[in-house]
C-alpha cells in the first residue's frame, strides 16, 4: 500500500514564543485559515506574561527541535521598559547586540494595533483596552472588552481569510520603527510565513548566532 501520508520531515519547524492569551490564540487562527506557505510547521508557547517570554525563548532554543525561534509580544507605552528587557536578554542569550530585532515580532502600543487592521485603518495610540473597546464592538460586536478568554475568542471567530488580506495591506503602511508609537514589523514577517523560499530561516539564524 502506497503511504500518502505528507512527509512531515520536509517542513520546516517554526516555534513563535507568544506573550499571552491574546497573541496566541490570534496566530492559532491564522494558522487554522493556512494563509501562509504549507511548508511551514508553525508551534505556539503561550508565556503567560511578558516577564515569561526570554526564559521560554531561551529553553525553546536550546531544545534544538525547531529551525527558528521567534516572538511575539507587544511594547505597551513608552517607555516600553519590558520590552527593552526582553530586547535586552535575548541579544544577551546570543551575545549579539541586534538578535532580538531579528526575531521579535511586535505591535506598538499593542497587539490589537494589528488584529484590528482586519477591519479598519484606524490607529491605535493606546494600550488600554477601555480605549480600545469601542473600536473592538464596532467591528467584532464584542463588548466592554476586557481581554477575556471568550471575548478573544469571539473576536477571533471574524477574521477571514478575505480581511486577512486587508491586514496584510494595511499593516504595510504603518512604521516598522518599535519606538514609533502605532508601529508593526508584523508584515515583514507575514511576507517571510508566505514565501516559498525558505532561506530566510537560514538567513536569520546566522544573524544571530
Amino acid at each position: 500500500m502506497i503511504n500518502k501520508l505528507p512527509k512531515l520531515a520536509d517542513n520546516h519547524k517554526i516555534c513563535i514564543i507568544c506573550e499571552g492569551n491574546e497573541e496566541y490564540e490570534y496566530l492559532n487562527r491564522l494558522i487554522e485559515l493556512k494563509v501562509w506557505n504549507e511548508q511551514y510547521e508553525i508551534k505556539l508557547v503561550n508565556a503567560g506574561g511578558n516577564g515569561n517570554i526570554p526564559a521560554r525563548y531561551q529553553d525553546r532554543y536550546q531544545n534544538g527541535t525547531d529551525e527558528l525561534v521567534l516572538v511575539f509580544c507587544d511594547t505597551e507605552k513608552k517607555p516600553h521598559e519590558q520590552y527593552e528587557d526582553i530586547k535586552c536578554k535575548i541579544n544577551d542569550f546570543h551575545g549579539v547586540d541586534n538578535a532580538a530585532n531579528e526575531v521579535i515580532m511586535f505591535g506598538n502600543p499593542c497587539t490589537m494595533q494589528i488584529i484590528s487592521k482586519h477591519w479598519t485603518d484606524e490607529i491605535l495610540k493606546s494600550p488600554a483596552k477601555p480605549v480600545n473597546a469601542p473600536l473592538i464592538k464596532t467591528y467584532t460586536g464584542v463588548e466592554n472588552y476586557k481581554g477575556r478568554a471568550d471575548q478573544i475568542k469571539q473576536i477571533m471567530k471574524n477574521i477571514t481569510t478575505e480581511n486577512y488580506k486587508n491586514m496584510r495591506k494595511r499593516v504595510n503602511n504603518i512604521s516598522k520603527d518599535d519606538s514609533v508609537t502605532s508601529s508593526s514589523n508584523f508584515g515583514l514577517y507575514l511576507k517571510l510565513f508566505e514565501s516559498e523560499d525558505s532561506s530566510w530561516i537560514k538567513e536569520i539564524n546566522e544573524r544571530i548566532e
